[in-house]
């Protein structure tokens, strides 16, 4: 004969209990689920001595709300999306995935997920789903364009977001490193060793980075008095080929120094150079605007300009938390920058 015990009602919440729930919270306290999920959320008429009274629950029980039932009680979904071009190969450019690492720890240490998503330059319907279907309290934008789609679409739909990157709207959230005044740098300092004639090879000049990057090349020049070879200056180079021609034709006009807009495209312009005969820095030598550990670990290792790009998704990520949250700080976040000067160069 089996013996049915009944629980003792009057130790509290039953000490075997692995899981609190908030039914356990209101009944310990002889309230409704509804005044503790109040409590928890701080909306909704509530007294005092209540709010006390159930905080105080909680902490003893070491209660935690499930993500929907705080989902619910906060009209928040706890989730961020990070949008990615969906034109890029992560295996080539750890830009992206190193900037996603950074959001992913900023957000899991504020009790946030991380949705990822990818967006065209002329689609963005994959974003627009996730917005619509309110699987996200806000938007981190991983690159802006010339007439960004995103931006206009998430500016439209008042939902928060932050751009890494830069714009010339100030009403945007924007966390870039100062890439203008970066590469002004490089090339100003690559001309005070005496060298005239270097060339840029360049990638698409829709993507405002590279707009940035250009900027600085020719400012490099126009502030130490010299003008820019425009038969050097080879943009929009998006893919290898292009890349290769600028090469060839950059090596006919005698180039001194070639300097890459990017890692990428650095890789590539090493490849042709190597293939053609070329050594460098003995037969000329070649810069970035961009780090990558490739370019740090090549023989010769690459000058190049280096930035934090997990701080810039940290900082990213804790902006937009902070912005769903009610903060107020929409200045834009610049991150400082590094000028590596390696063998490639000397």
């Amino acid at each position: 004969m089996k013996h049915i015990i009944e629980p003792d009602k009057s130790k509290g919440i039953r000490a075997n209990t692995s899981k609190v729930t908030i039914s356990d919270i209101a009944n310990e306290l002889g309230v409704s689920k509804t005044t503790v999920s109040r409590a928890i959320s701080g909306k909704g008429r509530i007294s005092k001595e209540t709010v006390r009274r159930v905080m105080e629950c909680i902490e003893r029980y070491n209660y935690r709300p499930n993500s929907i039932a705080k989902s619910l009680a906060n009209s928040k979904t706890y989730n961020i999306g990070v949008a990615l071009p969906s034109d890029i190969n992560l295996g080539n450019t750890p830009f992206f995935q190193n900037c996603l690492l950074g959001i992913c720890e900023i957000a899991a240490a504020m009790d946030y997920d991380v949705i990822v998503t990818t967006v065209k330059e002329n689609d963005i319907k994959i974003l627009k789903r996730l917005v619509e279907n309110h699987k996200v309290d806000g938007i981190i934008l991983t690159r802006n364009l010339t007439n960004d789609l995103p931006i206009e679409y998430l500016k439209q739909r008042e939902i928060p977001f932050v751009l890494v990157g830069s714009s010339e709207d100030d009403a945007i959230i924007q966390i870039d490193n100062n890439h203008k005044e970066a590469c002004e740098k490089l090339t100003s300092l690559l001309i005070g060793e005496g060298l005239r004639k270097i060339a840029l090879i360049a990638g698409d000049t829709n993507h405002m980075v590279n707009r940035y990057r250009c900027e600085g090349y020719f400012n490099g020049y126009h502030n130490q008095g010299l003008d820019v070879d425009q038969d050097l200056v080879y943009v929009d180079c998006s893919s290898s080929v292009y890349v290769e021609q600028a090469v060839i034709n950059v090596l006919k006009k005698q180039a001194e120094c070639i300097i890459c807009s990017d890692d990428v495209i650095c890789t590539n312009v090493l490849a042709v150079l190597n293939e053609l005969g070329y050594s460098v820095p003995d037969d000329i030598k070649v810069a970035s605007f961009y780090e990558s550990i490739y370019l740090e670990t090549h023989n010769p290792p690459i000058t190049a300009i280096g930035v934090d790009v997990e701080e810039l998704g940290t900082v990213a990520g804790k902006r937009l938390i902070e912005l769903i949250e009610g903060s107020e700080n929409r200045f834009k976040a610049v991150l400082g920058y590094e000028i590596h000067l390696r063998r490639s160069t000397q």
